[in-house]
């Protein structure tokens, strides 16, 4: 029996990126396998960073897919809204859940 090779995936956070020129940046990353993009909410953690129009409009200019990490409060009401905008993968943290998996 022969064991595989795990698949490795590189997947850089933008949330130092630039977001002035956000695209240009994006397209510096192309080669990535995923985008990650933090998204907090300053009540769950204590940092405010981007919200859902700002993940959607990623979506649609990221030449790579997408994972938004959710510290937010509320994570059962807004990872559906994530999940919609058609991004590739939503985590959260199962504390901020009252049912993580559904």
């Amino acid at each position: 029996m022969s064991i595989s090779p795990l698949k490795c995936c590189i997947n850089p956070s933008i949330l130092s990126a630039d977001f002035v020129n956000l695209e240009a940046e994006l397209a510096r990353i192309s080669n990535a396998d995923a985008v990650h993009v933090d998204v907090m909410d300053n009540h769950f953690v204590p940092n405010l960073t981007i919200g859902l129009p700002v993940v959607e409009r990623i979506q649609k200019v990221s030449p790579v897919p997408l994972d938004a990490h959710l510290m937010i409060a509320n994570v059962d009401r807004w990872a559906p809204h994530y999940a919609d905008a058609g991004l590739d993968s939503v985590t959260f943290h199962v504390e901020a859940s009252d049912a993580p998996i559904k």
